[in-house]
Parts: C-alpha cells; structure tokens; sequence
C-alpha cells in the first residue's frame, strides 16, 4: 500500500516536470521512474549521469538538490529536473533510480558553429547580428532562437517592413554543433495610405499633414521613407503637433491618441491622430522679476520681443528665456535660474507671464571626458570647448562647446553629459561621440553657365591622424578650365586658436569668349586665421604666382596684345569678416560684413593695391523661416602703383554676380573688338525673396524673386575712343527655382535686363548644378 502511494506522487512528479521542460522551451523529459523499495534502496548510494560529452559529470551534480547518501524525495528529484532544465544546455533529460542508483540521463544542446542571413538587402548582416542575443560558439535553444527571429521582425517593422516573415533554420554538424540560418522574406516595404486627423477645427487636414513627418505613400516619394510606417516617427509626430499648436496659441492642445490600423492585406497603415485642441489665447502682461539684487528687470525687458495682445507663442517664451540666460550670463552670473510663471485666464483667452530671476546653484566644471573616439585625439574635441576645468558652468557655453563639436564633421553623433563630480558643486562633462569615416574619395560633374560642363576628382582626409588636419588633392577638367591643386590646413597651429595652412595649383583658364586669351596660372600660397570673438574672425596670407597669356587673337584688344605675356606677382593680404549668419552655407537670418586687401609689390613684377567688401543680411518674415528677405552687397577698387594694372587682375561684372548679363557682359569693353577688359572698380547689389513653393516638403524646392544692379568702370592706359567705359547703373529682375537634389544643389534662374547699354552682353536663363558619386 505504501508503495503504491509512493508510486502515484512519483508519477504526479514526472507529469509536473515534463509540463515545467515544456514552459522552459525545450521538449519534455523523458523520465523513467524505476523504483525498488522492497529491497531497502531508497538511499541514494551513487549518482550516474550519462549522455553528457561536453559537459562534466560534476557539472551535473552541481544542479542536483540531491548528493550520494541522501534518502530518495520524489521532490527533490522534481526541483532537479526544473534546475538542469533551467540551465539551458540540455535538450532532454531523464532521471530513474534503481536499487540505490540515480541515473541523470542527458542530451546536451549543440553548440552553435556559425549564424548567417539569407534573403536580406535592406538591412545588412551586420545590423541584424547586433540585435542577436545567439552567437556562435553560445550554446543553441529553440526559446533563444524565437526571441531573436522576434528582434529581427522588430527591427524590420522599425524600418517599416511589417509583411516581413523570418524563419530559422538548423543545419546539424558533426561534434553536436549546428549551423543557425535566418532565412528571411523581408516584403515591400509598409506604406501609409492615408493620414486623418479628428478633433481640428483651427486647422484642417492639409495643414496638419505639413506639420507631422509622416507622409502618405505617393509614387513620386522614392527619395524618402517617410512615406513608410514607423512608431517611432508616429511618437515624433505627436510631438511635433504639440509644438505647433503651442505656437499658434492653442496651451492648452493635447494630442488623445494616435492609432495605427494595419490594412487586411498587411501592405499600408491608416494613421489616425485624435485631438483636443481647446481655446487660443493671446499674450497678457509680460514682466521680469528679479531675486539677485544687482539685475535690474528694467533693462531685461527689451531683451524679450513679445508683444502684449499678440497670440501665445511658446517658441518666443523659449526665446526669452534663452536671450535673458544669455545677456545675464554677459555680466557674469553663470549661476542663474529663469522660469516662466504663467497665469492662464481661461474666460479672457489671456496669459500673463512673469519670467523669475533666481540665482541658481552654484557648480563648476571638475572634469572633461571624452569618450567613443577611436582615432581622433582627446585634445581635438577639447579644444573646440568653450569651458575648461575649474570655469563656472554655463549651459550657453555648453551649449555652444556642442555646436563647436559637431561643426567639425567628424563626428555621427555628439552627446554632451553632466555628470555628479567628487563634491556637491562639482559637475563633471562626458562627450559621448560616435566617429565617422573622415577620409573622401570624390568623383563630380556638372554643368555651368559660367564655365560649361567640368569633371571633378578629389582625396581628401579631414581628420588626418585624428589630429583634426585637412589634407586635400584635387583636379578639374572643364570645357573652359583645368586645375590641379594640393592643400593643408592645420586647425590649431602649434597649439594655438589659430589655423594655418599651404596651397599649391595649377591653372589653365579659357577666355576666349570673354576676352580673346588664354591664362595659365603655377602658384603656391600660405596662410594663417584666427579668431577674436565667435562672430569675429581674421586671415592673412601670402601668395606667389607666375602668370602666362596664350593663343593671343590678332584681332584682341590693343590693350591685351600690349601686355607682356609673361609675368608674377608675389600678394600679401587679409580679410577681417564679422559673421552673425545663422548658417552659412544657406542662411535665413543674421547678417555679415567682410573686408579684403591685397597688396602686390614684395617681389614679381606687379605692383597694386586691390581692395574689397562685401556685406549681406538676411531677415526670415515668417517664424519657420520659410520666407526670407536677403539683400547682398559688393564692392572693389584696384588701382596699380607705379604700372598700369592689367587685364586679369581688374574686376569683371556679370553672370553669377549680375543676373541677366553674362560672365563678364558688363563693364569697360574694347569699341572695336568687343573684348571685355574689365575695371578697376565695380559694384553690384542684390535684393531676393526665397519662399516656398507650396510643394511637399520632401521635393525640397524653393522659389525666388530677385533684381540684381550694378556697375563697373575705370581703364589703365585706354586711348580717347577705344573702350566704352560709361559705368552707368545696370539693373534686372527675374525669378528663379533651388532644388537640393540628391545629385547636389541646382538652381536656374531667368532674368531680364531693365537698365543697360548697347554693347552689354545680356542672359536669361541661367543653370548651375553639380553631383558627387
């Protein structure tokens, strides 16, 4: 009776562990209960474990909850099936005891010998492997493999594929190793049929669609995958209505959902985004309140441009409180803390905002990390810092050290962390940055109106020896021009804020359209910059070149035929530039002033002295910058000392500098040949529009309006009668399309001369674009 009892919990045992195998992702056990009572073995007097190769016997016996000597316990025997189970290296195991004797039968799990990827384009090997919790030589489980096919499908859906299907593969070797082949169907990727939006009444579907990144899937989108369903980007886009709301006037906008609905055939998504707009509100009083005594509010107040009746914009409570940090960080208060206290009047549709001075803690900087930089060196990214051990913390500075950092383009991504230091009022600062390939090989093309189509080849390392050292060679073959030429820059020359560097070049030029010769040009040049403050800046520099006329027309200007072919000029110059642009390769706001001169006369054969400025200022009429308002300026004068100056140091006017006129089309022109000499002086001045064309953004197209003006004048050595030589007032007006392409940026532009001269050389359409590969 007592046996079979022992018998029945046994078996209740057996079933509960064969369940517990399954749960844990393997197959269930095999146990084969073999009991022996009569004779008085239900002492474990020996554990025998077969089966095991790779793993030792000990190892087993390490799991057990049971050791020789010990009296039989069918739950002991349970809780070690559930802990070698546990352990993950075993496929099977079987647990029986006879007449005294536990015997642990097991089969081990492969180990597995290699991973591999098949049917994947979209995403690479590399980037599948980084999401792989499996790796070759760990040992292989079906409950591992599962949850990596799922990582894979995550990772897939995250780029938008949600039709993808992986299915895994085990190829068994010898030694009890496998193989593990994902083998994947990665489908087409998974569009956004139609975007909705419900709740808006201020702004309707079109104007909502503008704001949110996701877009609805179109044909002529191939350049983007925005069109692409991602939920990070959904997460994105309820922020940026947020935003938008905010700054419309709308405080109290909420976003209530945003749901994503798979179509039937799993190929687009429908995205709805559900809202709560609530009432607009206008600007209230607006006041500045002070707790450190030598601050006075008074002289803020300027600081903030926000009007008292104009809608709530959240961007310009941010502006504010950006431009106070800054003007109170000026007078040396780096430990300040401004916060907005807003008083909304839900019956008036009024908030009041009370911007709070208060000094903050005090905290200085105790160290600077940098960290992920495998190449470039630690003094590279320091350098670039505006804070340095020791110095007050300042989030402006912080902010600007970041900006610094990135600008120099050898970085992915920066990061900039405050870390706790050693001491409550020390802080420390962690760049966390991720490197990217610095060194170039370029191959380019393109077509201008000015110099025809060229070819382009270039290497180029920026980051040379992770010392931040530019070093560049390159060559241009064109319908009109030639050059080779060989540069370095270093950035912070013997160790100072102060850059220098060295050009060599060749130069063939083609102007027989323009002025009847053809220029060659061997020099090499020297030069040095350095900064005084963040806007402003400062080079010299120094050149020498050898110069040579060619294929002289008989019937060319007197002028050019009686200028000696062969000659050099050794310069000297600089150029002081103020610079508060807030970018410069495309600014929409800000403005800069820049002053050249170079002198000629330290050796060669020509002696002047060419002066000139140049000036722009660019104002945006809208908050997004979308409209922008510009007018560009620019001036010189070149006059010789002791010589005549000669052709090609004069200043020539047209083309990309005077619209409607070609390269060269106005100024100073030979009556008889028609030959453009070219001035001594010359002016030209730009008034443009830049606004958008209404199109979605992903075509990034831009349109433009413009009138350019402009003159030049003034000849050495002209007789009465031989050049016409008016310098009166040039002027035109046109419009114009920019596209950044992802072949580069093209512009065309068309253009009509309303102030000119019978002999200026007039132009209407313009084209210039260019591409890398």
């Amino acid at each position: 009776m007592i046996d079979g009892i022992r018998g029945l919990n046994l078996l209740r045992n057996v079933k509960a562990a064969a369940l517990a195998a399954v749960l844990l992702g393997g197959t269930a056990p095999t146990i084969i209960p073999m009991v022996a009572y009569a004779q008085g073995s239900s002492v474990i007097r020996e554990i025998r474990v077969d089966g095991n190769n790779r793993i030792e016997a000990a190892t087993v016996n390490a799991y057990l909850s049971v050791k020789e000597g010990d009296p039989y316990d069918p739950q002991r025997i349970n809780e070690s099936l559930k802990s070698l189970f546990s352990t993950g290296l075993f496929a099977d195991v079987a647990i029986g005891f006879e007449q005294g004797v536990l015997k642990v039968n097991v089969v081990e799990n492969p180990i597995i010998n290699r991973i591999a990827f098949e049917g994947n384009s979209r995403l690479k090997d590399d980037a599948l492997g980084a999401e792989l919790q499996l790796r070759p030589r760990v040992v292989y489980t079906r409950t591992k493999v599962q949850a990596d096919v799922q990582r894979i499908l995550d990772l897939y859906r995250r780029s938008g594929r949600f039709a993808a299907t992986v299915e895994p593969k085990v190829i068994q070797l010898e030694q009890n190793r496998v193989d593990l082949v994902f083998e994947i169907d990665e489908g087409e990727a998974t569009g956004v049929r139609k975007i909705n939006f419900v709740g808006n009444k201020a702004f309707d579907d079109g104007e909502l669609s503008e704001v949110v990144r996701t877009t609805e899937s179109a044909w002529w989108k191939i350049l983007t995958a925005d069109d692409n369903y991602d939920p990070d980007r959904v997460t994105f886009d309820r922020e940026l209505l947020r935003r938008f709301y905010l700054s419309a006037g709308y405080a109290d906008f909420q976003v209530l959902s945003s749901v994503a609905e798979l179509t039937p055939d799993r190929s687009d998504f429908f995205i709805t985004y559900t809202v709560s707009e609530g009432q607009r509100y206008r600007f209230g009083d607006i006041n500045v309140v002070s707790q450190i005594d030598k601050i006075d509010p008074a002289t803020l107040m300027p600081l903030i441009e926000i009007e008292k009746g104009d809608w709530y914009n959240a961007d310009l409570v941010d502006d504010a409180i950006d431009a106070l940090t800054t003007s109170i960080g000026d007078q040396g208060y780096a430990f300040i803390d401004i916060r907005p206290n807003v008083e909304r009047d839900r019956e008036t549709g009024v908030i009041n905002i009370t911007f709070t001075i208060a000094e903050g803690p005090k905290v200085y900087v105790e160290r600077i990390d940098v960290v992920g930089n495998v190449r470039t060196l630690d003094e590279v990214v320091r350098r670039e810092f505006r804070l340095v051990e020791g110095d007050a913390f300042s989030s402006s500075k912080l902010k600007r050290s970041r900006q610094r950092v990135e600008n120099l383009n050898f970085f992915k991504t920066v990061d900039v962390k405050t870390l706790p230091g050693s001491a409550p009022d020390q802080t420390v600062l962690e760049v966390d940055v991720e490197e990217k390939s610095t060194g170039e090989f370029s191959i380019g093309a393109g077509y201008g109106t000015d110099d025809g189509a060229f070819g382009q080849a270039g290497i180029r390392e920026r980051n040379l020896l992770g010392k931040g050292q530019d070093l560049r060679l390159g060559f241009t073959i064109g319908s009109s021009s030639q050059q080779i030429d060989l540069s370095f820059t270093e950035p912070y020359f013997l160790d100072r804020d102060v850059s220098a560097g060295f050009d060599l070049y060749r130069r063939e030029e083609d102007n027989q359209d323009e002025s009847s010769y053809d220029e060659k040009q061997t020099g090499i040049g020297l030069r040095s910059g350095f900064r005084y403050s963040e806007a402003l800046s400062q080079s010299v520099r120094y050149g020498f070149e050898v110069n040579e006329y060619s294929d002289i027309d008989d019937d060319a200007s007197r002028l050019l035929r009686e200028e000696d072919p062969e000659f050099s000029e050794s310069t000297i110059g600089q150029t002081l530039t103020y610079d508060q642009r807030d970018s410069t390769i495309s600014p929409k706001e800000g403005y800069f002033m820049q002053l050249s001169n170079d002198f000629a006369g330290l050796g060669g054969s020509e002696t002047y002295l060419r002066t000139r400025v140049n000036g722009g200022y660019y104002y945006p009429l809208d908050r997004e910058k979308e409209w922008v308002l510009s007018t560009k300026g620019s001036t010189g004068y070149i006059f010789g000392i002791g010589d005549d100056t000669r052709i090609s140091q004069r200043f020539f006017t047209g083309g990309s500098n005077l619209r409607g006129f070609e390269s060269a089309g106005v100024g100073p022109r030979d009556i008889e040949t028609t030959d453009a000499v070219g001035g001594k002086f010359f002016y030209t001045g730009t008034v443009q529009m830049d606004f958008p064309l209404g199109l979605p953004s992903e075509f990034a197209l831009t349109g433009r309006v413009f009138s350019d003006f402009g003159s030049s004048e003034g000849v050495d050595g002209a007789r009465p009668g031989e050049i016409h030589d008016e310098g009166s007032l040039r002027a035109s007006v046109g419009i114009g399309v920019g596209w950044e392409s992802p072949f580069g940026p093209i512009g065309v532009d068309l253009s009509q001369a309303i102030l000119k001269e019978d002999y200026d050389k007039e132009e209407v359409f313009r084209l210039n674009f260019g591409t890398r590969f």
